[in-house]
């Protein structure tokens, strides 16, 4: 099994490389000059443009292959105040860059809309937000020309009192976005609320994919065994990956976590690997399942995300679902973004040696074996 490890958003190893600049709005209503005032929202978003693609070069430099974008590439844009205020034109052959650049050196990437998209909201007026942001990441994504491979995770929501009705609300309202929308979406797991067979659930009733956090799922696990996650709810996620803009695809095997195909071998397994490392859809020819991982700042603050990603831990999970699928990407949800991938690879060399059943194919891409 092939596994990927990328980061979120900004890089800890390259100085003054932000791709979040930002202006607030209490500064720009100080302005004299309005049309100035959207000139300089454009300049720096065209900034967060550059700096995007200068760390995408940086993180392929390193063989890391995900990336997650930031969401606050263009200040302002989704304020109501803005609604007349169109940058796109200008900043469309920045963004096609950067789409050229993912399509290019065969990068995974993705968007993680803020907390306050919520489709779980029995508030048509946060609704209504939601959709526009929801309508903004799309747009960034169709700008840099990425299909509908390059998804935007969100979680469920709130539970507002009566989590069952929440979800069902859930369901509803994200079931009546238009499929431009929809089929751009996965689902994660979140920490205190929608546990992760309730957010499997509903990413089955809506048909999207989704996305398994293993932090949120040990500090939110609703009581369930690791017999369960490993052999009912893993496999469950995994065939929510068949569902590409609301349609199984056919053909995917499913093996249980911790059984093993028959015929397998180590040498069949490792063939073409060090290609499949390169691949942002995995050997069987779909997007590969993603895992979002993290470590707990302390036990006083167990919710909390580390600098780095404990090695052991990680291995420990990816031995138990070996066997399960040909490849998993992984984004490290860490404070050091891509000091902590590097950090969390010299582990992985160190286990490696050890003789712990993995094999180093790059900067960023092991095999378990």
């Amino acid at each position: 099994m092939i596994v990927r490890f990328g980061f979120v958003a900004m890089t800890t190893l390259l100085p003054n490389k932000s791709p979040s600049k930002t202006m607030t709005y209490a500064n720009f209503t100080k302005l004299a000059d309005r049309e100035a005032g959207l000139r300089k929202l454009t300049r720096i978003a065209e900034e967060n443009l550059h700096n995007t693609l200068k760390v995408m070069r940086h993180a392929v430099a390193h063989d890391i292959k995900m990336y997650r974008f930031s969401s606050k590439l263009i200040p302002l844009v989704t304020h109501e105040e803005f609604a007349d205020w169109s940058p796109w034109p200008d900043l469309r052959p920045s963004f096609q860059a950067i789409g050229a650049f993912a399509k290019e050196k065969g990068m995974r990437v993705s968007f993680h809309p803020d907390h306050f998209c919520v489709f779980s909201t029995p508030r048509p007026e946060v609704l209504a937000k939601s959709k526009e942001d929801m309508e903004y990441h799309v747009r960034m994504l169709e700008e840099m020309g990425l299909d509908e491979s390059t998804k935007c995770n969100i979680h469920v929501g709130g539970a507002y009192g009566d989590k069952a009705k929440s979800l069902a609300r859930f369901i509803e309202q994200f079931g009546a976005l238009p499929d431009r929308l929809r089929n751009r979406i996965t689902l994660e797991n979140d920490d205190k609320t929608f546990t992760l067979r309730e957010t499997i659930e509903a990413a089955e009733a809506v048909r999207t994919p989704a996305v398994l956090d293993l932090h949120h799922h040990a500090v939110n696990n609703g009581g369930e065994s690791d017999a369960a996650l490993y052999g009912e709810l893993w496999p469950r996620i995994l065939r929510t990956w068949d569902w590409q803009g609301g349609a199984a695809k056919p053909g995917r095997e499913l093996v249980a976590a911790g059984a093993s195909r028959a015929g397998d071998g180590g040498s069949a397994n490792r063939q073409g690997a060090e290609e499949a490392a390169g691949a942002p859809v995995s050997s069987e020819g779909r997007l590969a399942p993603k895992l979002h991982l993290s470590s707990p700042k302390s036990e006083r603050e167990p919710r909390g995300h580390a600098d780095n990603v404990e090695a052991e831990p990680v291995l420990r999970f990816l031995r138990e679902v070996a066997g399960s699928v040909n490849q998993l990407d992984c984004m490290l949800e860490a404070k050091n973004k891509d000091g902590a991938v590097i950090a969390l690879m010299e582990d992985m060399k160190r286990l490696a040696a050890a003789g712990q059943g993995i094999r180093i194919l790059d900067g960023a891409t092991i095999e378990v074996v």
